[in-house]
């Protein structure tokens, strides 16, 4: 059996983390099966030499001009192929998207799209479609809706992160038994903290996010440094030994840098693993992020956590630990900021916190347990 993983990759961290997350959950249900990856287009988010280390077999995919050419390598012979770890399209037995947010209004319709053109493929192929628990919407363009209702009605199974994705879909489709709720499925696989962490220097963890950047407003753009800012010099004062951890590549970083530089120094961590940068977040006092994988992380392993976020997934994500007050306004005054920072520093409220995110995450995985039989069952049927 083939089974293609899609829209989960190495762009940054969060996307990894559900790349693996699928991996482990596929490789345990079927070890024979045989895990495919499109290598992608140009500046692709899935280079061969990461594909390679994972297992992933080549799929062969070629665009041009928005057409798949992928389907030449058919003229090649099988073992020839075979020898090289390239599979056709059309032997894809199941597709699961493992898409964080892609199909959106905010990205444009160009991704629906895409999905619409290439699920009306695989079924009419005999593929099973499965969309694994993501994101979706706002779809007010035209085009977004038109897309929506076409992959939509290709899909087999269609698994929205929350109730906001799940209402997105449904006011342009109705409600349909094989679209369902479930949260991030990444709150199953399991982090690991690496040995040069150090818990007695770094505490409090601040994961910035360079999409508080481009997609937000102008106001909110040009206030987050600030805020990050005022977060660290407030945890430095309590000496709650903060430290930013860079969650995707250069933009973040560049954040990292600023917010550093900015209140004297403080330190700055790197890791290319992302179970590492679970391990890392598990092993945390506390954490104030805007990266969504990055909380989830922290969260589901019963971390006090703060956000800002730039699209309703934060304040979803949050309403389903039962801490909806923990997605903040950057422009919360100097006390409010204190009072909110409390639930990272003071011991009590830590712990009652800490208590209540378990109990959630508890639930939340049972949750996800559910999902994957059904995915399984769906794909044994």
């Amino acid at each position: 059996m083939y089974v293609e993983v899609r829209k989960a990759g190495f762009v940054n961290k969060g996307a990894e983390l559900m790349l693996r997350a699928v991996l482990e959950q596929v490789q345990a249900q079927y070890p024979e099966a045989r895990t495919v990856m499109e290598p992608g287009r140009d500046m692709s988010p899935y280079p061969y030499q990461q594909r390679a280390k994972l297992g992933l077999y080549q799929k062969a995919w070629l665009w041009r001009k928005g057409i798949p050419f992928g389907d030449l390598a058919a003229l090649l012979p099988g073992r020839l192929r075979e020898m090289y770890g390239v599979v056709l399209d059309k032997d894809i037995d199941v597709v699961l998207d493992a898409a964080g947010f892609a199909y959106t209004d905010q990205w444009g319709p160009e991704l629906s799209e895409e999905l619409a053109r290439s699920s009306a493929r695989w079924k009419s192929r005999g593929a099973k479609v499965i969309m694994l628990p993501q994101a979706f919407g706002p779809f007010r363009d035209g085009k977004s809706k038109e897309a929506v209702k076409r992959f939509v009605g290709n899909a087999d199974l269609i698994y929205a992160r929350e109730r906001i994705s799940y209402e997105y879909l449904t006011d342009i489709v109705g409600k349909a038994e094989h679209i369902k709720q479930c949260p991030d499925f990444t709150n199953l696989i399991k982090g690991r903290c690496p040995d040069y962490f150090d818990r007695t220097t770094h505490q409090v963890c601040i994961v910035p996010n360079f999409r508080m950047m481009d997609k937000t407003s102008d106001a909110v753009a040009k206030g987050y440094i600030p805020f990050l800012e005022r977060v660290t010099r407030i945890l430095l004062k309590r000496d709650a030994k903060p430290f930013l951890l860079v969650h995707e590549g250069a933009d973040d970083l560049r954040l990292a840098e600023q917010v550093s530089q900015a209140v004297g120094g403080v330190p700055i961590l790197r890791e290319s693993d992302p179970l590492a940068i679970k391990g890392i977040l598990g092993a945390c006092r506390g954490t104030v992020g805007s990266r969504f994988h990055g909380l989830v992380s922290a969260l589901s392993q019963g971390v006090p956590s703060l956000a800002t976020g730039w699209s309703h997934k934060y304040q979803m994500l949050f309403a389903d630990y039962g801490f909806d007050q923990g997605v903040l306004d950057i422009n919360l005054t100097d006390e409010q900021l204190e009072q909110a920072l409390d639930y990272l520093t003071d011991a009590a409220l830590s712990a009652e916190l800490s208590s209540t995110l378990m109990r959630r995450s508890h639930a939340l995985k049972q949750q996800s347990r559910k999902m994957w039989n059904e995915v399984f069952d769906l794909i044994a049927s």
